[in-house]
């Protein structure tokens, strides 16, 4: 039974959700159709080039993605704490550069004269903007609404483009952002699209790759288009940045993904040792969780404590399978 999303998003606990959604149509989204010999590659940047632009309007900072033939997966972090911050005129420009705003507000923001009903009812409409510039549930709406619009007019027909709604995860702990993020990042080496996390094209992961080789040029170490890596710190915490070391997070997803084969799964390098320690991770069973993780976990992700607290807030009866608590066993 479909659940309502204030059942699925619950801020408080974790800001870090990853979010599916899938094309409804036999023909793909993005890459080519074997049946009509159509290619639809250009696709994959329209949904690069929208998440980008909605990023930089929404309070929503992207951690990582991957766009396949058929669906995407996105990392997302939901900024509250950056959306509160703003003040009422930014608001209002913000929510704007999307959406029709309101005669009410714009006499507010040209500083004509108004009486104090007027402005209290501008304030109120700016307040109502404000939750939603740090609602998931928004973010993606914008996303596959233009999405699909796009499309359709593209195709030249009319009717649904998304299967249903999106498909959201809460990632209740590092080790759960972790595993989410490496998942996301291999979907193409796992799909044998792409042979090396360097060559998947419209992934995060070659993103950070691309900026990292060029960093001599631009000085830039990582892309300012998703989150940067800043290092360790609490989960859930207000930081500028994900918990973990660059160069750690790119020789977890190399390793993981070698290993993820079949002829390359017993080689694990000495220099993975420390992060896995550092996260309490069990190693065996953190290969079969990467591997699959959308069927270990089903609307959470994280150690089991953080999960049957989840579970308690959000009424679900369970969480994740047997392999992905065995997963944060000692």
């Amino acid at each position: 039974m479909t659940r309502a999303r204030k059942e699925q998003v619950f801020l408080d606990e974790t800001p870090y959700y990853h979010c599916i959604c899938r094309c409804v149509r036999r023909a793909f989204l993005c890459g080519e159709d074997e049946t009509t010999g159509q290619n639809f590659d250009h696709r994959k940047e329209w949904l690069v080039d929208k998440v980008t632009q909605l990023a930089s309007v929404f309070a929503v900072d992207i951690c990582a993605y991957a766009i396949m033939s058929n669906h995407y997966h996105l990392v997302l972090r939901v900024n509250q704490h950056q959306a509160k911050q703003w003040d009422s005129r930014e608001v209002a420009l913000r929510w704007m550069q999307l959406f029709k705003g309101h005669p009410l507000v714009d006499r507010y923001l040209s500083d004509t004269q108004t009486t104090q009903a007027e402005t209290d009812k501008a304030l109120e409409l700016i307040e109502t903007w404000r939750k939603r510039l740090f609602e998931l549930g928004w973010f993606m709406r914008c996303l596959n609404e233009h999405i699909a619009v796009q499309a359709n007019k593209e195709d030249n027909c009319k009717g649904r483009f998304w299967e249903g709604r999106f498909k959201s995860q809460a990632l209740l702990d590092d080790t759960a952002l972790l595993a989410c993020m490496a998942y996301v990042d291999l979907n193409p080496v796992r799909a044998a699209i792409a042979d090396t996390p360097e060559s998947s094209d419209f992934t995060s992961i070659q993103l950070r790759i691309k900026a990292l080789a060029g960093a001599q040029k631009t000085q830039q170490l990582q892309p300012s288009q998703i989150v940067p890596f800043t290092g360790y710190k609490p989960h859930g915490k207000p930081s500028p940045g994900l918990p973990f070391k660059l160069f750690d997070y790119l020789t977890l997803v190399e390793w993981t993904g070698r290993c993820v084969r079949e002829d390359k799964r017993g080689f694990i390098p000495p220099d993975i040792q420390p992060l896995f320690e550092r996260l309490n991770i069990n190693e065996e069973d953190w290969l079969m969780v990467v591997k699959d993780f959308n069927r270990h976990f089903i609307n959470a992700a994280g150690s089991p404590s953080k999960l049957r607290a989840w579970a308690g807030k959000s009424h679900s009866k369970w969480c994740c399978t047997h392999m992905s608590l065995q997963l944060y066993a000692g």
